[in-house]
């Protein structure tokens, strides 16, 4: 078993009867979206999912999920997803998957969000080993890039096999690299006031629980009061 499947199996245990489940997205959650429709099978237990994607929805039905859609919810029981990043007070970098829109609306809208990593994941502050993801409006990111770069932030669009990356939203993303004096809250005001941006990859609020494979086993790590 490896450490994405160990991870996936022990955020089994907070789920339970007439719960909404939020599915995420990437190769972690593939593996709880596996280990969930075990248990599902295996307990009978009473339990509907709603997918972050398209390829969590498909992967959630061919392995027989009883799926909901996002137009009927409100909020959800629980959200559990992987993440390219984890700082010290559990705050997230998401979005290699490039869908981010759905992902923070679904960890936004859960009463409680578990997020499955590894020690490679862990980072003293956000930013440090990835890029930021923005996911902009396709015909604004030429100037959403330039506001950003005012702002010191370097890169670029990020390309998928001979053309760019779209996310499910119909968004193109930027990977944007922020300069280290510039903190982490004063970037998050930069994209949640700029034009043209749809949504980004900091998770904040962050999460309730991550839950970490290291050498020794599997650790709780709670948020910050």
């Amino acid at each position: 078993m490896n450490n994405k499947q160990r991870v996936a199996r022990h955020a089994l245990q907070w789920i339970t009867d007439n719960m909404i489940i939020g599915l995420g997205t990437g190769s972690t959650a593939d593996c709880f979206i596996e280990a969930l429709a075990h248990k599902y099978k295996q307990e009978n237990v009473h339990i509907h999912v709603v997918a972050s994607s398209i390829v969590s929805m498909i992967k959630a039905r061919d392995l027989g999920l009883p799926l909901v859609s996002l137009e009927q919810l409100e909020h959800i029981d629980i959200y559990v997803d992987g993440a390219d990043e984890v700082a010290p007070d559990n705050t997230l970098l998401k979005g290699q998957g490039a869908d981010l829109v759905r992902e923070k609306l679904l960890a936004t809208a859960s009463h409680q969000f578990i997020a499955l990593v590894d020690q490679s994941k862990q980072v003293p502050s956000i930013g440090n080993k990835f890029p930021i993801p923005i996911e902009v409006m396709p015909f604004a990111w030429q100037m959403v890039k330039y506001q950003l770069e005012k702002q010191g932030a370097k890169g670029k669009l990020r390309q998928q096999g001979n053309g760019l990356a779209v996310s499910s939203y119909g968004s193109l993303i930027l990977d944007m690299k922020f300069p280290e004096q510039v903190d982490l809250q004063k970037i998050e005001h930069i994209l949640n006031t700029t034009p043209g941006i749809i949504e980004h990859g900091i998770f904040s609020p962050q999460a309730d629980i991550v839950v970490l494979a290291t050498e020794n086993g599997v650790q709780e790590i709670q948020k910050p009061s």
